[in-house]
Protein backbone atom coordinates (compact mmCIF):
# COMPACT_ATOMS: atom_id res chain seq x y z
CA UNK A 1 0.00 0.00 0.00
CA UNK A 2 1.28 3.37 -0.94
CA UNK A 3 2.15 5.53 1.68
CA UNK A 4 0.22 8.33 2.43
CA UNK A 5 2.18 11.63 1.71
CA UNK A 6 -0.89 14.48 1.75
CA UNK A 7 -4.55 14.49 2.04
CA UNK A 8 -7.43 17.30 2.05
CA UNK A 9 -9.92 18.18 4.41
CA UNK A 10 -13.13 20.07 3.82
CA UNK A 11 -16.76 20.85 5.03
CA UNK A 12 -19.21 20.69 3.62
CA UNK A 13 -23.16 21.62 4.54
CA UNK A 14 -24.98 23.52 7.02
CA UNK A 15 -22.34 24.24 10.15
CA UNK A 16 -22.34 22.24 13.40
CA UNK A 17 -20.85 23.35 16.91
CA UNK A 18 -17.41 20.86 16.01
CA UNK A 19 -16.46 20.90 13.00
CA UNK A 20 -13.22 22.74 14.19
CA UNK A 21 -12.37 20.30 16.23
CA UNK A 22 -12.63 17.85 13.50
CA UNK A 23 -10.09 19.97 11.69
CA UNK A 24 -7.69 20.44 14.23
CA UNK A 25 -7.44 16.62 15.05
CA UNK A 26 -7.21 15.75 11.31
CA UNK A 27 -4.52 18.58 11.26
CA UNK A 28 -2.86 17.59 14.61
CA UNK A 29 -2.71 13.63 13.82
CA UNK A 30 -1.55 13.38 10.28
CA UNK A 31 0.96 15.84 11.14
CA UNK A 32 2.25 13.54 13.95
CA UNK A 33 2.28 10.74 11.34
CA UNK A 34 4.27 12.99 8.87
CA UNK A 35 1.37 13.79 6.54
CA UNK A 36 0.92 17.22 5.12
CA UNK A 37 -2.55 18.70 5.29
CA UNK A 38 -4.37 21.01 2.93
CA UNK A 39 -7.26 22.56 3.89
CA UNK A 40 -10.11 22.73 1.50
CA UNK A 41 -12.46 25.83 1.45
CA UNK A 42 -16.08 26.16 1.54
CA UNK A 43 -16.08 22.06 0.33
CA UNK A 44 -14.97 20.61 -2.87
CA UNK A 45 -15.11 24.42 -4.10
CA UNK A 46 -11.79 24.24 -2.64
CA UNK A 47 -9.92 22.06 -5.53
CA UNK A 48 -11.67 24.21 -7.86
CA UNK A 49 -10.65 27.48 -6.97
CA UNK A 50 -6.74 28.39 -6.51
CA UNK A 51 -7.36 30.87 -3.68
CA UNK A 52 -9.83 28.59 -1.93
CA UNK A 53 -6.87 26.12 -0.51
CA UNK A 54 -4.07 26.34 2.38
CA UNK A 55 -1.91 24.42 4.04
CA UNK A 56 -2.34 23.32 7.49
CA UNK A 57 -0.14 23.09 10.26
CA UNK A 58 -0.82 22.46 13.84
CA UNK A 59 -0.10 26.26 14.70
CA UNK A 60 -2.87 26.92 12.09
CA UNK A 61 -4.97 24.99 14.19
CA UNK A 62 -4.30 25.66 17.65
CA UNK A 63 -6.96 27.64 19.60
CA UNK A 64 -10.03 26.45 17.31
CA UNK A 65 -11.02 23.80 19.60
CA UNK A 66 -13.57 25.51 21.47
CA UNK A 67 -14.54 27.77 18.27
CA UNK A 68 -18.22 27.19 16.56
CA UNK A 69 -18.36 27.08 12.83
CA UNK A 70 -15.97 25.95 10.34
CA UNK A 71 -12.37 27.76 9.69
CA UNK A 72 -12.61 26.18 6.20
CA UNK A 73 -16.38 27.59 5.16
CA UNK A 74 -18.81 25.72 4.02
CA UNK A 75 -21.65 25.61 1.26
CA UNK A 76 -24.68 24.31 1.59
CA UNK A 77 -26.33 24.04 -2.59
CA UNK A 78 -27.45 21.44 -5.01
CA UNK A 79 -25.91 18.33 -6.52
CA UNK A 80 -22.32 19.00 -8.39
CA UNK A 81 -22.99 16.76 -10.66
CA UNK A 82 -25.51 18.06 -12.41
CA UNK A 83 -23.87 22.10 -12.40
CA UNK A 84 -21.68 23.53 -14.63
CA UNK A 85 -19.11 25.85 -13.40
CA UNK A 86 -17.62 28.91 -14.96
CA UNK A 87 -13.72 29.96 -14.47
CA UNK A 88 -11.32 31.91 -16.00
CA UNK A 89 -9.75 28.49 -18.03
CA UNK A 90 -13.67 27.48 -19.53
CA UNK A 91 -16.97 25.99 -18.49
CA UNK A 92 -16.39 22.77 -16.76
CA UNK A 93 -18.40 20.19 -15.32
CA UNK A 94 -17.92 20.22 -11.71
CA UNK A 95 -17.28 16.84 -10.89
CA UNK A 96 -14.78 15.88 -13.80
CA UNK A 97 -12.95 19.58 -12.69
CA UNK A 98 -12.88 18.19 -8.88
CA UNK A 99 -11.20 14.69 -9.86
CA UNK A 100 -8.48 16.88 -12.50
CA UNK A 101 -7.75 19.08 -9.59
CA UNK A 102 -7.71 16.12 -7.25
CA UNK A 103 -5.06 14.39 -8.85
CA UNK A 104 -3.34 17.46 -9.63
CA UNK A 105 -2.65 18.40 -6.65
CA UNK A 106 -0.97 15.68 -5.52
CA UNK A 107 -3.45 14.69 -3.10
CA UNK A 108 -3.38 11.08 -1.94
CA UNK A 109 -6.78 11.02 0.03
CA UNK A 110 -9.70 13.45 1.53
CA UNK A 111 -11.44 14.06 4.73
CA UNK A 112 -15.07 14.86 3.78
CA UNK A 113 -16.75 16.62 6.84
CA UNK A 114 -20.61 16.66 6.46
CA UNK A 115 -24.12 15.75 6.61
CA UNK A 116 -26.16 13.36 4.67
CA UNK A 117 -25.76 15.12 1.31
CA UNK A 118 -21.68 16.11 1.64
CA UNK A 119 -21.65 12.03 2.46
CA UNK A 120 -23.83 11.34 -0.74
CA UNK A 121 -21.74 13.72 -2.89
CA UNK A 122 -18.31 12.14 -1.15
CA UNK A 123 -20.11 8.75 -1.81
CA UNK A 124 -20.47 9.62 -5.51
CA UNK A 125 -16.76 11.04 -5.87
CA UNK A 126 -15.16 7.64 -3.93
CA UNK A 127 -16.97 5.72 -6.60
CA UNK A 128 -15.34 7.52 -8.98
CA UNK A 129 -11.77 7.00 -7.23
CA UNK A 130 -11.16 9.66 -5.05
CA UNK A 131 -9.50 8.02 -1.99
CA UNK A 132 -11.89 9.35 0.67
CA UNK A 133 -13.57 9.19 4.86
CA UNK A 134 -16.54 10.61 5.52
CA UNK A 135 -17.37 12.26 8.82
CA UNK A 136 -20.47 12.44 9.79
CA UNK A 137 -22.09 15.75 10.95
CA UNK A 138 -25.48 17.00 11.79
CA UNK A 139 -26.87 18.96 15.26
CA UNK A 140 -29.94 16.62 13.39
CA UNK A 141 -28.80 13.16 14.89
CA UNK A 142 -30.35 11.78 11.35
CA UNK A 143 -27.63 10.11 9.75
CA UNK A 144 -27.69 6.21 9.60
CA UNK A 145 -24.97 4.28 11.12
CA UNK A 146 -23.31 6.30 13.86
CA UNK A 147 -25.10 6.14 17.45
CA UNK A 148 -24.72 10.04 17.29
CA UNK A 149 -22.90 13.38 15.44
CA UNK A 150 -20.48 15.83 16.82
CA UNK A 151 -22.93 18.93 17.25
CA UNK A 152 -26.43 17.10 18.16
CA UNK A 153 -25.35 17.58 21.87
CA UNK A 154 -24.92 21.38 21.66
CA UNK A 155 -27.75 21.68 20.02
CA UNK A 156 -30.08 19.70 22.47
CA UNK A 157 -28.33 21.60 25.17
CA UNK A 158 -28.70 25.34 23.84
CA UNK A 159 -32.28 24.51 23.28
CA UNK A 160 -32.87 22.74 26.77
CA UNK A 161 -31.55 25.86 28.11
CA UNK A 162 -34.31 28.18 25.72
CA UNK A 163 -36.86 26.05 27.18
CA UNK A 164 -35.97 26.60 30.93
CA UNK A 165 -35.77 30.02 30.50
CA UNK A 166 -39.45 30.27 28.81
CA UNK A 167 -40.68 28.35 31.68
CA UNK A 168 -40.59 31.01 33.66
CA UNK A 169 -42.36 33.79 31.21
CA UNK A 170 -44.90 30.72 30.31
CA UNK A 171 -45.90 30.73 34.68
CA UNK A 172 -45.48 34.39 35.15
CA UNK A 173 -47.94 34.72 32.29
CA UNK A 174 -49.80 31.69 32.38
CA UNK A 175 -49.48 31.34 28.70
CA UNK A 176 -49.01 28.35 26.43
CA UNK A 177 -45.65 28.59 24.87
CA UNK A 178 -44.62 26.74 21.91
CA UNK A 179 -41.00 26.37 21.04
CA UNK A 180 -39.86 25.35 17.32
CA UNK A 181 -36.69 23.50 17.44
CA UNK A 182 -34.69 22.13 14.02
CA UNK A 183 -34.54 18.37 12.85
CA UNK A 184 -36.53 18.42 9.56
CA UNK A 185 -37.62 15.18 8.91
CA UNK A 186 -36.13 13.20 12.67
CA UNK A 187 -37.08 14.15 15.97
CA UNK A 188 -34.27 13.44 18.04
CA UNK A 189 -33.49 17.32 19.10
CA UNK A 190 -37.39 18.06 19.86
CA UNK A 191 -37.19 14.85 21.44
CA UNK A 192 -34.44 15.06 24.03
CA UNK A 193 -34.89 19.02 24.63
CA UNK A 194 -38.06 18.24 25.50
CA UNK A 195 -37.57 15.80 27.81
CA UNK A 196 -34.47 17.64 29.53
CA UNK A 197 -36.50 21.03 29.37
CA UNK A 198 -39.64 19.01 30.80
CA UNK A 199 -42.32 19.78 27.95
CA UNK A 200 -45.17 18.94 28.19
CA UNK A 201 -46.26 18.37 24.75
CA UNK A 202 -43.67 17.24 22.35
CA UNK A 203 -44.40 17.30 18.40
CA UNK A 204 -42.20 15.29 15.82
CA UNK A 205 -42.17 14.04 12.71
CA UNK A 206 -42.54 10.37 13.49
CA UNK A 207 -46.05 10.83 15.10
CA UNK A 208 -48.20 13.15 13.39
CA UNK A 209 -50.23 14.78 16.07
CA UNK A 210 -54.12 15.73 16.64
CA UNK A 211 -54.43 19.55 17.49
CA UNK A 212 -57.38 18.78 19.53
CA UNK A 213 -55.82 16.58 21.66
CA UNK A 214 -52.68 18.74 22.01
CA UNK A 215 -55.70 21.29 23.11
CA UNK A 216 -57.18 18.84 25.69
CA UNK A 217 -53.96 18.01 27.27
CA UNK A 218 -53.27 21.58 28.09
CA UNK A 219 -56.83 21.83 29.31
CA UNK A 220 -56.64 19.15 31.52
CA UNK A 221 -53.05 20.72 33.28
CA UNK A 222 -55.55 24.02 33.64
CA UNK A 223 -58.32 21.79 35.54
CA UNK A 224 -55.34 20.30 37.89
CA UNK A 225 -53.91 23.88 38.78
CA UNK A 226 -50.97 24.26 36.11
CA UNK A 227 -51.64 27.39 34.60
CA UNK A 228 -49.00 27.25 31.75
CA UNK A 229 -48.15 24.58 29.60
CA UNK A 230 -44.66 24.73 27.00
CA UNK A 231 -45.03 22.42 23.76
CA UNK A 232 -42.04 21.44 21.67
CA UNK A 233 -42.64 21.29 18.11
CA UNK A 234 -40.02 19.77 15.51
CA UNK A 235 -39.91 22.43 12.70
CA UNK A 236 -40.80 19.11 10.55
CA UNK A 237 -44.10 17.91 12.65
CA UNK A 238 -47.06 17.26 10.75
CA UNK A 239 -50.69 17.18 11.90
CA UNK A 240 -53.11 14.19 11.23
CA UNK A 241 -53.97 14.25 7.39
CA UNK A 242 -51.66 17.31 6.55
CA UNK A 243 -48.42 18.73 5.72
CA UNK A 244 -45.17 20.10 6.72
CA UNK A 245 -44.98 23.94 6.87
CA UNK A 246 -42.62 25.31 4.17
CA UNK A 247 -41.70 28.65 4.23
CA UNK A 248 -39.79 27.82 0.74
CA UNK A 249 -41.20 25.31 -1.71
CA UNK A 250 -38.10 22.80 -3.09
CA UNK A 251 -36.68 23.89 -6.54
CA UNK A 252 -34.17 23.22 -8.32
CA UNK A 253 -30.67 22.69 -6.73
CA UNK A 254 -32.36 24.12 -3.42
CA UNK A 255 -34.17 21.31 -0.70
CA UNK A 256 -37.27 23.08 0.89
CA UNK A 257 -37.16 25.43 3.59
CA UNK A 258 -39.18 24.30 6.38
CA UNK A 259 -40.76 26.94 8.59
CA UNK A 260 -43.77 27.81 10.55
CA UNK A 261 -44.70 24.81 12.42
CA UNK A 262 -44.31 26.45 15.59
CA UNK A 263 -46.50 29.62 15.08
CA UNK A 264 -49.47 27.51 13.24
CA UNK A 265 -49.39 25.43 16.26
CA UNK A 266 -49.99 28.29 18.55
CA UNK A 267 -52.61 30.15 16.73
CA UNK A 268 -54.56 26.89 16.96
CA UNK A 269 -54.01 26.74 20.23
CA UNK A 270 -55.11 29.70 21.41
CA UNK A 271 -57.95 29.26 19.56
CA UNK A 272 -59.04 26.00 21.02
CA UNK A 273 -57.92 26.26 24.35
CA UNK A 274 -58.91 30.42 25.21
CA UNK A 275 -55.57 31.15 26.70
CA UNK A 276 -52.92 33.30 25.18
CA UNK A 277 -50.36 31.40 23.44
CA UNK A 278 -46.90 32.45 21.90
CA UNK A 279 -44.36 31.09 19.90
CA UNK A 280 -40.29 31.22 19.86
CA UNK A 281 -38.55 29.99 16.79
CA UNK A 282 -34.79 29.02 18.14
CA UNK A 283 -33.44 28.44 14.36
CA UNK A 284 -29.90 28.95 13.69
CA UNK A 285 -29.36 29.58 17.75
CA UNK A 286 -28.84 25.86 17.37
CA UNK A 287 -26.27 25.73 15.24
CA UNK A 288 -24.17 28.77 16.68
CA UNK A 289 -21.87 29.03 20.09
CA UNK A 290 -18.91 26.97 20.92
CA UNK A 291 -19.37 23.28 20.90
CA UNK A 292 -20.28 21.15 24.70
CA UNK A 293 -17.52 19.14 25.98
CA UNK A 294 -19.42 16.01 24.48
CA UNK A 295 -18.86 17.52 21.20
CA UNK A 296 -15.76 18.39 21.68
CA UNK A 297 -14.50 14.83 22.89
CA UNK A 298 -16.96 13.44 19.86
CA UNK A 299 -15.32 15.79 17.15
CA UNK A 300 -11.80 14.97 18.45
CA UNK A 301 -12.14 11.35 18.41
CA UNK A 302 -13.95 11.56 14.85
CA UNK A 303 -10.90 13.55 13.06
CA UNK A 304 -8.23 11.30 14.49
CA UNK A 305 -10.31 8.06 13.43
CA UNK A 306 -10.72 9.18 10.35
CA UNK A 307 -6.81 9.70 9.59
CA UNK A 308 -5.99 6.18 10.87
CA UNK A 309 -8.82 5.20 8.06
CA UNK A 310 -6.47 6.97 5.50
CA UNK A 311 -3.00 5.53 6.88
CA UNK A 312 -4.67 1.94 6.49
CA UNK A 313 -6.25 2.22 3.23
CA UNK A 314 -10.06 1.83 4.18
CA UNK A 315 -11.60 4.50 1.72
CA UNK A 316 -15.11 4.92 0.94
CA UNK A 317 -15.52 4.61 4.79
CA UNK A 318 -17.71 6.80 7.30
CA UNK A 319 -16.43 7.15 10.71
CA UNK A 320 -19.35 6.01 12.98
CA UNK A 321 -19.76 6.12 16.93
CA UNK A 322 -21.06 2.56 17.88
CA UNK A 323 -20.07 3.04 21.53
CA UNK A 324 -17.67 2.39 23.14
CA UNK A 325 -15.83 2.31 20.08
CA UNK A 326 -15.55 3.90 16.60
CA UNK A 327 -16.20 1.99 13.76
CA UNK A 328 -15.68 2.52 9.61
CA UNK A 329 -18.91 1.97 7.59
CA UNK A 330 -19.24 1.86 4.12
CA UNK A 331 -20.83 5.15 2.69
CA UNK A 332 -22.48 2.84 0.31
CA UNK A 333 -24.39 1.65 3.39
CA UNK A 334 -25.48 5.43 4.93
CA UNK A 335 -26.57 7.73 1.64
CA UNK A 336 -30.09 8.30 1.14
CA UNK A 337 -31.02 6.78 4.56
CA UNK A 338 -32.25 9.11 7.61
CA UNK A 339 -32.57 7.92 11.45
CA UNK A 340 -35.67 8.71 12.52
CA UNK A 341 -36.99 8.27 16.66
CA UNK A 342 -38.02 5.02 16.93
CA UNK A 343 -42.02 5.09 18.06
CA UNK A 344 -40.76 2.16 20.95
CA UNK A 345 -37.95 4.69 21.86
CA UNK A 346 -37.04 4.22 25.59
CA UNK A 347 -37.21 7.74 25.70
CA UNK A 348 -40.82 8.13 23.78
CA UNK A 349 -42.20 5.53 26.30
CA UNK A 350 -40.50 7.34 29.71
CA UNK A 351 -41.85 10.65 28.51
CA UNK A 352 -45.55 9.04 27.73
CA UNK A 353 -44.78 7.25 31.23
CA UNK A 354 -44.65 11.23 32.65
CA UNK A 355 -47.42 12.54 31.09
CA UNK A 356 -45.98 14.33 28.04
CA UNK A 357 -48.35 14.42 25.05
CA UNK A 358 -46.93 13.24 21.95
CA UNK A 359 -50.54 14.66 20.40
CA UNK A 360 -51.92 11.44 19.17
Amino acid sequence: MPTVQKIGVLTGGGDAPGLNAVIRAVVKSAHNRGIEVIGLEDSFDGLIYPDKSRKLTPRDVTGILRLGGTVLGTVNRGDPFAAPIVTPEGTFNYADRVMELFHRAGLDALVCIGGDGTLAISHEFSRRGIPLVGVPKTIDNDIVGTNSCFGFDSAVSFATDAIDRLHTTAEAHRRIMVVEVMGRYAGWIALHAGVAGGADVILMPEIPYDLEMVAQCIRDRDAWGARFSIVVIAEGARPKGGQVSLIEEASRGHVERLGGAAMTCAKELEARTGKEARYVVLGHLQRGGAPTSFDRTLATRFGSKAVDLIVSGDFGMMVANCPPDLVPVPLADVVGKTKTVPLDSDLVQAARALGVSFGD
